[in-house]
């Protein structure tokens, strides 16, 4: 049977899965002293602000993105929202939940838990590629490929003029 719309958690759960098991999986191996080497006390102040800041942001990301836009409304109503925080970057929930755990990795001070970030960006981006957009694209088509070439997929920016 075909559905009528996205499913409402889609491949989401996998995805936030994934990202937190590499992200515990990181966090273990420096709690036991296996990342010493990637610790760099000397912009701990720094990493902390930087890592307050990208808390922050994920936790407005993923407000603007479930509650102001409520997006579970959307899904269910087979609307593609392309306006708001969906603007700036079309996959904002997993964007938020990704820099909200960067955030927390540079707590910790240590240069290989923040190398995370990359494999958090692979992670939706296969996982995305591979289900959500190839969905999306077969239900809105052109809009959808014009939607894409102004929108990032998961790196929030400014976004760009229809022509």
């Amino acid at each position: 049977m075909k559905e009528e719309h996205l499913p409402i958690y889609g491949v989401g759960p996998f995805c936030v899965a994934s990202m937190l098991l590499l992200f515990v999986g990181g966090v273990l191996l420096h709690c036991f002293g296996y990342l010493d080497s990637g610790k760099i006390e000397r912009f701990s102040i720094l990493m902390f602000i930087i890592g307050i800041i990208f808390i922050m942001l994920g936790i407005g990301i993923w407000i603007q993105a479930v509650i102001i836009t409520k997006i579970e409304r959307a899904i269910i109503n087979n609307q593609l929202v392309t306006t708001g925080i969906y603007a700036w970057v079309r996959n904002p929930i997993y964007t938020a939940i990704a820099m909200t755990l960067i955030g927390v990795a540079l707590l910790f001070t240590n240069l290989w838990l923040v190398l995370l970030a990359p494999l958090f960006w692979l992670d939706i981006t296969i996982l995305i590629k591979n289900t959500e957009e190839k969905w999306l694209l077969t239900q809105y088509g052109e809009v959808y490929l014009d939607y894409c070439q102004r929108v990032n997929r998961c790196i929030p920016w400014i976004p760009k003029i229809k022509k």
